[in-house]
């Protein structure tokens, strides 16, 4: 903190005799500029802003009353704590000088105690001032710090359980990016052409959580999970219950992670819900429309253009044409109409993040 005795004082006032006698005054006690006009006031404060300043009101040309709206208007020097130093002592002049902002009001002839009374007492409290605004923009980058520090053990926590995911399906790691790159496109392209209020953040908070979505399947069996064939009855109810599993994973590291809401509550959503279906026939939980969480919704649509579009131990590639148009049927029954729109008006950039050997 700034102490008073390092403290610049700029003095203003036409008449050289005032200037001398505040400068006589003030020089034991703190570093003293002067200024004989408000335009070289205006020059010395912004060139190197003191610590206060005393005004004089009542100068030719520039007055006091414009000195100080000048300085307070400007970002530089708009802080600095200005004494009103005049011989107009009626109360409707101490109110317009104060609602220019200044802090304080001496009338002429001065008594000098008085005067460096004042004078120490707004120092101070522009010292506590300016140590709180030091300490509030210090809390600020702490807490930066500290949420990027959060925000990295959540993408280095999602990167382990996406690996363990893609240790047991070498399909699973491609699918995730590819996946998360369509939710991006979907989510933004949304939320410009229907007003669906999703922030960047949110987005970005989305992307980052669609990528746990499957992470239920490193509990399905490995003879069904890897099946080159396509799976029984039995066995797809087996494999339906990855969204489920997922979501209990999910919830069981946010419980000791001690995490609520944000991050791992969305991707606990999207691990149990990316299986629904618009019109309701979906699992696990048959929900239908926007029931559906947006997040999830957005999910399902990117989740089946990868699966129609990569190969699968049971299945090859399919042409995009078949594909897309796959999407376009099921808008109304498995999608939100709204999305595939959003799908057919920006195919060909989703195409271009499909999956290399996909016919475009």
């Amino acid at each position: 903190m700034k102490t008073s005795d390092n403290a610049t004082i700029l003095v203003v006032d036409d008449t050289p005799a005032n200037l001398s006698l505040m400068s006589n005054l003030l020089v034991d006690h703190y570093q003293v500029k002067v200024a004989n006009s408000g335009v070289r006031a205006l020059e010395l404060a912004t060139a190197a802003p003191p610590d206060l300043i005393v005004l004089d009101v009542m100068m030719p040309g520039m007055d006091g009353h414009e000195v100080c709206r000048r300085l307070k208007a400007d970002s530089r020097t708009k802080r600095i704590p200005i004494i009103f130093l005049t011989a107009q002592t009626s109360t409707e002049d101490e109110e317009q000088g104060l609602l220019l902002g200044a802090v304080d009001f001496i009338p002429k002839p001065i008594r000098p105690p008085i005067v460096l009374a004042r004078i120490a007492t707004h120092l101070q409290v522009k010292a506590w001032q300016d140590f709180l605004r030091d300490q509030n923009t210090w809390l600020r980058e702490e807490v930066q710090r500290r949420l990027s520090e959060v925000s990295r053990l959540q993408e280095s926590s999602m990167m382990v359980m996406v690996s363990l995911a893609e240790f047991r399906d070498e399909c699973t790691g491609n699918h995730v990016r590819r996946t998360q790159e369509y939710v991006r496109v979907l989510a933004e392209r949304l939320n410009g052409n229907y007003a669906a209020g999703l922030t960047a953040h949110d987005i970005d908070l989305l992307v980052n959580s669609s990528a746990l979505h499957d992470i239920g399947k490193i509990a399905i069996p490995d003879q069904i999970l890897l099946k080159p064939g396509r799976l029984t009855f039995e066995e797809f109810e087996v494999m339906k219950t990855h969204s489920k599993r997922g979501f209990e994973m999910l919830r069981t590291a946010g419980a000791h992670m001690g995490e609520e809401g944000g991050f791992l509550t969305m991707a606990m959503d999207i691990a149990r819900s990316h299986h629904e279906k618009w019109d309701g026939s979906g699992y696990p939980d048959g929900l239908a429309g926007e029931r559906i969480s947006l997040a999830s919704r957005l999910m399902a649509v990117a989740d089946v253009f990868d699966a129609l579009t990569s190969t699968r131990p049971y299945k090859s590639v399919m042409p995009a044409d078949q594909a897309v148009a796959i999407i376009a049927e099921g808008s109304g029954a498995h999608f939100d109409p709204r999305l595939v729109e959003v799908f057919m008006e920006n195919r060909d950039e989703l195409l271009r993040i499909a999956a290399p050997g996909v016919n475009v």
